[in-house]
């Protein structure tokens, strides 16, 4: 279509891009039809009311793609295999947010869709600094869409372009807030699958922001011909890692390994795999053994960087770091360290300082693991924390059917003790309590169900025994404490709380 002054401004109120008040306006400043295109596109863009984007997409016929939902899209900021991104703004708030609309190939393939839909409903669990919020999923059957936060920012491969090269303590900031987002993720069962530098946003302010969780879990690798049509580089370098260590798709050390990639690559400016486009060739075990040693690449720093990044990218998983948080805690060591040169190190690498906890205390949960279930972030930060401290491995869930299903999994013989808080999750808690007695899978394992004493419905309804046991909110860390030592047959300092 060739348009003239007039039909291009008529078009952009026909696409509820400009109100027919503001064109009103226009025309009236321009006191003239005689205008060229040129000038009328001009003012357009100098106003405000069109952005690049909208007037080439309005020039090439497009009459779709400016809205989602309310969300009025102002210019892309990102394209993937799977989605475009968009920076939007709300049509009423004037909120700016991104909008992941998968891409119309994808669209009518139901493993895709579905896959999509699950990045976003992982993602509306993880509300964490290091972590892209999502804030709404929308299943339109033309065009499903994310609603997620706006990264005022670059990725952290366009980062690395433009200034070569980090320092190490540089690095390793960047890469102790994507380990604190990985962790917050681990504690929830969730593992982020596509590891690379293209999905850590870095805001203006620095901090790193981990986005798109779980979308390299689509890829099949099944057959040469399904790697042929597979999505995602990455997903396949996933594929090739366990298919040669052994392990199963969904473990969080391979998220640790490309973690370990991401870090000798920004220290070094070099990509630590032999980059190829042939698929095939990428599920080549070889790569993963043909790596130049860090220290080789780039000589010159701390032996303790070299541990991490050397630990990170261990080929045999069980050498590796096995969670997030035990890396997370190397770095914090690593970073306060290089702040603090004077300090000196314990045996183990770790500064010695005023927050390094007392190994004793760690005997307590030492080999533990304990779950935890509650619906607000304030108490499961808090149980975490206190936890953590006296040893014990703490997984985290905001609802009972998620942390019941770990279960199913054969989880029993790896969790020691479920903590259940009823005061917010009410009768789920309560079914969820219940359940573990009767089932055959659970009923041996150790339960503690926090109540409010006026829940007496819950306190009525909870079916107790020796190892499934209720305690009374407000909590006192250390009862909670006690009642774990006394189901897990471990010891309390009779001091400390």
């Amino acid at each position: 279509m060739e348009f003239t002054p007039r039909t291009l401004t008529q078009r952009c109120i026909d696409l509820e891009l400009a109100t027919s008040q503001q064109i009103d306006r226009l025309w009236g400043e321009l006191r003239t039809e005689q205008v060229t295109m040129e000038e009328l596109k001009t003012l357009l863009l100098r106003k405000g009311i069109l952005t690049n984007f909208q007037l080439d997409r309005m020039l090439t016929g497009e009459r779709l793609g400016y809205y989602y939902g309310p969300y009025r899209v102002l210019y892309m900021i990102g394209a993937g295999t799977f989605a475009r991104v968009f920076r939007a703004v709300h049509r009423d708030t004037g909120k700016v947010v991104a909008v992941k609309v998968l891409r119309r190939r994808h669209r009518d393939q139901v493993a895709q869709i579905e896959q999509f839909l699950r990045e976003g409903r992982m993602g509306l669990e993880l509300r964490h600094p290091n972590i892209v919020t999502i804030y709404e999923i929308v299943n339109d059957p033309r065009a499903p869409y994310l609603v997620m936060e706006f990264v005022e920012g670059e990725t952290l491969r366009e980062i690395l372009k433009i200034r070569g090269k980090f320092e190490p303590l540089d690095a390793l900031r960047v890469i102790q807030d994507i380990c604190s987002g990985l962790d917050f993720a681990f504690q929830r069962g969730i593992t982020h699958r596509d590891m690379k530098l293209s999905n850590v946003l870095v805001h203006s302010s620095g901090r790193c922001k981990l986005v798109d969780f779980g979308l390299a879990a689509l890829a099949d690798v099944s057959s040469p011909e399904a790697i042929a049509d597979c999505p995602s580089a990455r997903a396949i370098d996933y594929a090739a890692l366990e298919r040669g260590t052994s392990v199963r798709k969904g473990d969080a050390r391979s998220d640790l390994y490309f973690v370990g990639c991401m870090f000798y690559h920004i220290l070094t400016n070099k990509a630590p795999l032999v980059e190829t486009r042939d698929r095939l060739h990428r599920l080549n075990v070889s790569r993963f053994l043909q790596i130049d040693p860090l220290g080789d690449v780039l000589p010159g720093l701390p032996d303790f960087v070299y541990a991490i990044c050397n630990k990170a990218m261990e080929f045999q998983p069980d050498k590796r770091y096995q969670t997030p948080g035990q890396m997370l805690s190397d770095i914090e060591a690593a970073i306060h360290r290089l702040q603090n040169p004077e300090a000196p190190a314990s045996s183990s690498g770790q500064s010695q300082d005023a927050e390094v906890i007392d190994p004793e205390q760690l005997k307590e949960g030492e080999g533990k693991t304990v779950m935890i279930i509650e619906s607000k972030a304030e108490l499961q930060d808090l149980l975490r924390e206190k936890l953590k401290k006296r040893g014990y491995r703490v997984l985290v869930f905001s609802n009972p059917e998620r942390g019941l299903a770990r279960f199913s999994m054969g989880a029993a013989n790896a969790i020691d003790c479920v903590v259940l808080c009823a005061v917010d999750l009410g009768n789920e808690a309560l079914d969820a309590f219940n359940s573990m007695g009767e089932q055959e899978q659970t009923k041996d394992v150790p339960v503690i169900m926090l109540v409010d004493p006026r829940q007496q419905h819950v306190i009525r309804g909870a079916k107790t025994s020796d190892h499934h046991v209720l305690l009374s909110m407000p909590l006192k860390v250390r009862e909670l404490r006690q009642m774990l030592a006394r189901l897990t047959h471990r010891p309390v300092d009779p001091v400390t709380s």
